[in-house]
């Protein structure tokens, strides 16, 4: 490791590595006068309710993404909900579904009636662990839901492997990777259905939203009849002006959500998507280019892991809650509470953790979610609550992933100084030992 010139670390009292003004480095969503006219639009058409800025998105995203169909949806928890369900989730089912993931990745499973049969991860992609999943499933399982945390491509080959083998669907939440690839394909286009956020703090960030993609038609018809009660076509007595549901199961329910929710989404989310989606690409690269400098000038740093993707032609989107592993033992047993505050004392960012692990909060040991008389996670007849000690990996790795500096610009000057923080702590880690 090409060591840095020797400056006493900012948390003993030495100068900051990070001095110049941050100025746009971090800022995100880019938001242009082409986002304010097309939001004002709108504003001034009075067609904030309406579908046909919506359905023009919907077109082009399709379109990016290389599927049949795409979806509008006012967030992407009603997107993954609408994903289950369309997937068969429903009363005294199960889904697996990892841990270390945002609560919406798996809770909408439980007002369906249905419980979560939570999967461990792998510590160095921080997502569901193949080999934790074949064991999981039991004639009650109707879905895997996988999660590219933090933009990190899941390890789709062998997961499809387990699904197309027990005949139970792939739900992709792709609420941390918009853009990202795996082996070459799109993230979202592997499994069934690929279901996202796009709100305001995404890598594609359009406003309070979200969206559902897939290349199976029931299923998109599915998602339709939930809760677009709008496109089904109306009742027999009604004019069918917007039918796009033509399964004989569902369409004869037209004119009324099948779920009871409304899942339009809202058209100043739309109007701003398709500004963003336009110039996304570009500004994605950007990023990875950025990214990518950064950890590549810390490779020879024994201890910390990129957590980039191993695979050939894959890649972290727009590197969305990007994180780092920390080896503790590469650093003499230095704890990275610690090595996060040295970090951040030099002024750049590092920090401890990630989400709180799932199956040890209170409501997936105790909640009584749907008025059932007993815990959720007992629904489908199993007791599938786990206790501490369950998901080892889950449970410790608040003790090495860390959030790194997200750069939305490749400012290098600025870059270098981060690197310079992380260096510096790195080259003097024994000081803190003392």
């Amino acid at each position: 490791m090409a060591k840095t010139n020797v400056e006493k670390l900012a948390i003993l009292g030495g100068p900051k590595s990070v001095t110049k003004p941050a100025g746009d480095l971090f800022t995100w969503p880019i938001i242009t006068r082409e986002d304010e006219e097309a939001v004002l639009g709108v504003l001034r058409r009075g067609a904030m309710s309406g579908t046909d800025v919506t359905k023009q998105f919907e077109a082009e995203f399709k379109e990016w993404m290389g599927t049949d169909y795409a979806l509008g949806y006012p967030s992407g928890t009603e997107s993954l909900r609408a994903a289950m369900w369309a997937c068969g989730v429903g009363l005294g089912d199960e889904i697996i579904c990892p841990s270390m993931t945002y609560w919406a990745s798996g809770l909408p499973a439980l007002q369906l009636g249905a419980s979560i049969n939570f999967a461990d991860i792998e510590p160095k992609t921080l997502c569901i662990d193949p080999k934790d999943i074949e064991h999981r499933i039991c004639k009650k399982t109707k879905a895997i839901v996988v999660v590219h945390y933090a933009g990190h491509p899941c390890d789709m080959d062998p997961i499809m492997a387990i699904a197309k083998k027990h005949k139970i669907k792939v739900i992709e939440d792709v609420s941390h990777a918009q853009g990202g690839l795996y082996k070459g394909r799109m993230l979202g286009t592997i499994g069934d259905i690929g279901a996202m956020s796009l709100m305001s703090g995404k890598s594609l960030a359009i406003g309070e939203a979200g969206i559902i993609v897939t290349n199976n038609s029931l299923l998109y018809q599915r998602c339709i009849a939930y809760g677009h009660y709008e496109r089904t076509g109306m009742a027999s007595n009604y004019n069918a002006v917007d039918k796009q549901v033509t399964d004989p199961q569902l369409a004869k329910f037209a004119g009324l959500p099948i779920g009871g929710f409304k899942h339009r989404m809202h058209q100043l989310s739309s109007a701003c998507g398709r500004v963003q989606l336009k110039h996304y690409p570009d500004r994605m690269a950007v990023i990875q280019k950025a990214m990518n400098y950064f950890w590549d000038a810390l490779a020879d740093i024994k201890g910390l892991d990129s957590v980039r993707p191993k695979w050939e032609n894959s890649t972290k989107g727009g590197w969305y809650a990007c994180k780092g592993y920390y080896d503790p033992k590469a650093f003499g047993g230095l704890p990275l509470a610690k090595f996060a505050e040295a970090i951040q004392a030099e002024g750049s960012i590092c920090a401890p953790g990630t989400n709180f692990p799932l199956h040890l909060h209170p409501l997936l040991q105790e909640g009584d979610v749907i008025g059932a008389g007993k815990p959720a996670l007992t629904m489908s007849g199993r007791d599938l609550r786990q206790g501490p000690g369950s998901l080892p990996v889950c449970e410790s790795i608040k003790f090495h992933a860390f959030g790194i500096p997200w750069f939305k610009h490749f400012y290098k000057a600025q870059i270098d100084e981060h690197i310079k923080a992380y260096r510096k702590v790195a080259e003097q880690y024994k000081k803190l030992l003392k």
